[in-house]
């Protein structure tokens, strides 16, 4: 009996073997080392219309490569290591999960670990994924002073910082000063004047950015920057009550608020509740980020709309180019305001 015509061969019982590398070849019409990088994702040619057509070719033939084998002779595992400050944060969570499904679709899987933004733990949970031999790290931890980007840098790791940045590190990131603009620019269209920011911490790039977007905003309408209006946070609910509870106690107190995430502007409204107060007849307020609670509020808050899933996927092809020894720079997308019903136009100033 004649064995299957797919270029498999045969055992002497006439059973089929599994197609090789050798067998793809043959019907594609080129040499095996040309399968093999047409199906290598850290290879350039993988993006190639021609290794396309080669992979169309192996699973029409029912070619299914070894994974373990292949990693094996290139020393890689096909996994990720994310850091990330805590997965009790949404913001984190949501990118986490869009890291993790970006990595999946291309091959990889994801370990995580968290630091609470604290540089001792960064470096000592970062070694810890290193130590499960994962091939690249995404830092959403970076901070401005460089800290365990450094090390890696130094140890030639590759890795890639998401939505924070540091120095000339490899980065994909939303455009925070231009959040931070169009945050501010909406409180300062709607006729408010006394804008307070609720800022974040000064380590962080993206707060920074979010600051540096409001600056911007009160410059270019003439507005003065008053210092007694800028409050910093630890990007939690309870560091933004805290802030919201002394902004209200200022005299005049602001008509307005933007607090550089969703969690510091959730607790500015308990503040305003907690004060006998209504948010926005007596104090709007712009979140930044989006996260899914901002539409669902008894109050849905107006906010600053990051695109995680983008954001998610460049870091991922960034970490595999670099894997790969491609260089990489830094990616950024641009965020979008979202009005809701947390503002509204200023009425006249408090006293």
């Amino acid at each position: 009996m004649n064995g299957p015509d797919n270029g498999g061969s045969t055992t002497p019982a006439g059973e089929s073997k599994p197609p090789t590398i050798a067998d793809v070849a043959r019907a594609a019409g080129v040499s095996p080392s040309t399968v093999s990088r047409a199906l290598n994702r850290e290879h350039r040619f993988y993006r190639s219309p021609s290794a396309a057509r080669i992979r169309e070719v192996a699973a029409e033939i029912g070619y299914a490569p070894n994974p373990v084998a292949a990693n094996l002779r290139r020393r890689q595992t096909n996994t990720i290591g994310v850091l990330v400050p805590r997965l009790t944060d949404t913001v984190m969570a949501m990118l986490y999960e869009e890291i993790a499904s970006a990595g999946l679709n291309r091959g990889y899987h994801t370990l995580v670990a968290t630091t609470h933004d604290d540089p001792g733990r960064e470096r000592e949970n970062g070694e810890v994924l290193l130590q499960r031999r994962v091939d690249g790290l995404v830092l959403t931890t970076a901070r401005t002073d460089g800290g365990f980007c450094q090390d890696l840098a130094h140890k030639g790791i590759p890795y890639v910082l998401a939505l924070r940045t540091y120095g000339d590190s490899a980065a994909a990131v939303g455009d925070d000063r231009l959040g931070g603009y169009l945050a501010t620019r909406h409180l300062i269209d709607l006729g408010h004047q006394r804008i307070a920011l609720i800022a974040g911490p000064g380590y962080a790039s993206s707060a920074l950015g979010r600051r540096a977007g409001y600056e911007d905003a009160l410059r270019e309408a003439g507005l003065p920057l008053e210092e007694e209006l800028i409050l910093p946070s630890t990007f939690s609910m309870e560091s933004g009550e805290d802030a919201g509870r002394r902004l209200l106690g200022l005299a005049p107190r602001p008509t307005a608020v933007f607090a550089v995430n969703d969690n510091t502007a959730i607790g500015v409204l308990a503040a305003v509740q907690r004060a006998g107060l209504r948010v926005p007849e007596d104090l709007s307020v712009v979140g930044y980020n989006d996260i899914p609670l901002a539409s669902r509020l008894a109050l849905p808050l107006t906010t600053v709309r990051v695109p995680f899933g983008t954001i998610a996927a460049a870091a991922v092809d960034q970490l595999i180019d670099r894997i790969a020894g491609t260089p990489a720079g830094t990616r950024t997308f641009a965020p979008t305001l979202i009005p809701r019903r947390t503002t509204v136009r200023a009425r006249a100033t408090p006293v």
